[in-house]
């Protein structure tokens, strides 16, 4: 038999699964998650409470629930206390989380209202659950800030490591195949468009636990496409990226930066010919 209960591969995955603890319920972590921004926002398509008893016995019902998929994790204290301190924080992150909507909602001539960011934008919701994957890594909560996030990426194609640090309004347009890094620091009113990488300039994992990400300062813009690397770059203040820009050195405040593509478009009278493009 290929697969003998005593043959050298069946030991050793054997001894793999006996070294491993009980998985985590990463599903209910999610739909906790959920469970708050619903409770949050009934935009999001909650059932709505219409009672403030109702409200309050489903926050002390959700910390309950918390605390006891906390309890399957390693934790630098007591579950109950690590989600009495998330939820503590409930009333900053919502208003965080309506100056984020505001943000968007004033950047974006296609939005039609505060209640349709809110319910239907990619951005917010991958903001939403960032702040609460945030709060959890704070409280040195291990693997379920990156259960979370990695949950938001796979709704939204926008990866935000929990680890990262973003100011008040903060707007994220489209956002597809945005990447921001464990270390990077974003400041307030920063908008940014689909395809921004804020990353490392090298992943060697001895650098762990050293600032790798760069730094957005307060009312800066960033194109689509555009790449910054680097844990000591800078974009200042009021700056522009423009998209498609690769940028590893710091700029200071007010600056523009563009990348100056080349086009060349030539065309023959006769609209029997070919059309040429060089791009």
């Amino acid at each position: 038999m290929l697969f003998s209960s005593d043959s050298s591969f069946v030991l050793a995955l054997a001894q793999a699964h006996q070294q491993v603890a009980a998985p985590l319920p990463e599903a209910a972590f999610c739909q906790l998650a959920d469970n708050l921004l619903q409770l949050l926002f009934p935009e999001r398509g909650g059932q709505p409470l219409l009672r403030a008893d109702a409200i309050a016995a489903t926050l002390i019902q959700q910390q309950n629930d918390l605390a006891a998929l906390l309890a399957h994790v390693p934790l630098p204290e007591a579950a109950a206390a690590v989600a009495a301190g998330l939820m503590s924080r409930l009333p900053a992150l919502r208003d965080a989380l309506l100056q984020d909507a505001a943000a968007i909602l004033a950047a974006d001539p296609a939005a039609q209202g505060l209640d349709e960011v809110i319910s239907t934008y990619p951005g917010f919701y991958a903001i939403a659950l960032h702040r609460i994957a945030h709060a959890l890594y704070q409280l040195q909560v291990p693997r379920v800030p990156r259960i979370i996030s990695e949950f938001a990426h796979h709704r939204t194609g926008i990866d935000i490591h929990p680890g990262a640090r973003i100011g008040a309004s903060f707007c994220i347009d489209h956002g597809t195949g945005i990447v921001i890094g464990e270390t990077a620091v974003i400041g307030a009113h920063v908008k940014i468009f689909q395809g921004v990488t804020l990353g490392a300039l090298s992943v060697r994992k001895e650098l762990q636990g050293i600032k790798r990400h760069p730094t957005i300062e307060d009312h800066s813009v960033i194109y689509a496409g555009a790449t910054i690397l680097g844990g000591n770059t800078v974009v200042g203040s009021h700056s522009i990226i423009g998209g498609n820009v690769w940028l590893t050195d710091s700029v200071p405040s007010h600056s523009r930066v563009y990348h100056q593509a080349q086009l060349h478009v030539t065309r023959t009278e006769d609209p029997a010919a070919d059309i040429m493009f060089s791009i």
